[in-house]
């Protein structure tokens, strides 16, 4: 990289690490030889008490994250800014810069800073209160994951994702709430599918500082770099009770559980963590499903329902709704009360629907009626097998 405009957005970023007000920086536009990868996103972060950037390699089916200390990472940054990445996106707590290099290497440069309303806290009057918060937003696992900054403060590209991680924190307030138990025993969780495990790690400090309980928390997850970042994270902040296996929900398997969490497990793989915590008796189960592909092959709607379910896009929500209430209607006869409501989207995505089911009791008779229910609506709908169903066969 030689462009002297190159060297200049170097020079600010490299003044915005030093100032301490870098949020996020996002490179995009690859054109490198590397298959699938789209982007990059460069966040400040803490390692051990030493700032590094923390690279999200951002692949089409996956994510790769890799540390660097800061000397390391500007070397990196001038060497990938128009060579293999084309457009650079940074955002500061005090102006936006964008670096494009356009067609026969013409390069835009552009600088704006923030209105001073952006950069100072909205002021509030007597009547406006300010909105509880089930995390101190000064706990050191969030400034290491990206979502706060140094000074503690939620970084603003972050936001979103801040209040999604209290709001779940808020949920499961509510439903432990209601559980009767010995105050004295650990809080048994696992989390499937935890992927940066933003809310594992927030379950478990929650836990721990909120109920004033000993947290036994295990985020489960697949894709192992994240695994090692987390189990990192843990070991950086010195965090007991709380540890990253690699693997699914059909190769970890616990003795005991509590809470089971399971957001956007895809697929079947829902129906294998329902399962899951039913079998083993946890008292609390929060799950977002997703990718609802088993029963929609399989449904024959009846005849009053084919015009409407003609549309593709209606069959399709019709499937997500009867595989949903199926799931709630088996989580209710084995003894749960569930509800089914809408939650903010943990990935940005429209999927956002969540299944809460708390442990209550049910007596046989009403068990029958729930299961009877359930065999209604798949013959109504020509429905031959759910996961679920037949894997709490041997319930």
């Amino acid at each position: 990289m030689t462009s002297s405009v190159a060297a200049e957005f170097m020079a600010c970023v490299a003044a915005h690490i030093e100032q301490g007000d870098l949020q996020k920086l996002s490179l995009s536009g690859y054109c490198g030889a590397e298959p699938q990868l789209e982007r990059a996103i460069i966040c400040p972060m803490l390692i051990k008490g030493q700032p590094h950037l923390s690279v999200v390699y951002r692949y089409t089916t996956r994510d790769i994250t890799k540390n660097y200390p800061i000397d390391e990472a500007l070397t990196w940054l001038a060497q990938v800014l128009g060579s293999s990445f084309k457009n650079a996106h940074l955002q500061t707590t005090s102006e936006t810069v964008q670096w494009q290099l356009g067609k026969k290497n013409k390069v835009k440069f552009h600088r704006q800073a923030h209105q001073a309303a952006e950069q100072t806290a909205p002021v509030t009057t007597g009547h406006q209160r300010e909105k509880q918060r089930y995390l101190d937003q000064g706990r050191p696992f969030l400034t290491a994951l990206g979502v706060t900054d140094h000074q503690q403060k939620v970084i603003p590209a972050m936001s979103r994702k801040w209040k999604q991680i209290n709001k779940f924190v808020e949920i499961f307030s509510g439903a432990f709430a209601d559980l009767k138990r010995e105050t004295d025993q650990p809080v048994r969780v696992v989390d499937f599918g935890s992927g940066k495990g933003y809310l594992t790690f927030a379950i478990r400090d929650y836990i721990e500082q909120s109920l004033k309980l000993t947290p036994q928390v295990t985020g489960v997850e697949l894709r192992d770099e994240l695994v090692s970042l987390c189990n990192r994270v843990v070991r950086d902040c010195a965090l007991q009770g709380l540890d990253f296996y690699q693997g699914d929900v059909r190769s970890f398997h616990p003795e005991h559980v509590d809470v089971m969490i399971a957001l956007h497990a895809c697929d079947v793989a829902t129906d294998y963590a329902l399962h899951t915590g039913i079998r083993l008796g946890a008292s609390i189960i929060m799950c977002a499903p997703c990718c609802h592909k088993e029963l929609r092959p399989q449904m024959q709607p009846p005849k009053l329902l084919k015009p409407m379910l003609g549309f593709g896009v209606h069959l399709g929500q019709q499937a997500e709704m009867l595989t949903d209430s199926m799931r709630a209607l088996l989580l209710e006869a084995h003894g749960y009360d569930t509800k089914v409501f809408e939650f903010v989207a943990l990935e940005h995505t429209s999927k956002n629907k969540m299944i809460l089911a708390v442990k209550k009791g049910q007596t046989a008779a009403k068990q029958a009626e729930v299961l009877a229910q359930v065999a209604e609506l798949k013959a109504f709908y020509g429905v031959r097998e759910q996961t679920l169903e037949r894997l709490l066969h041997d319930v």
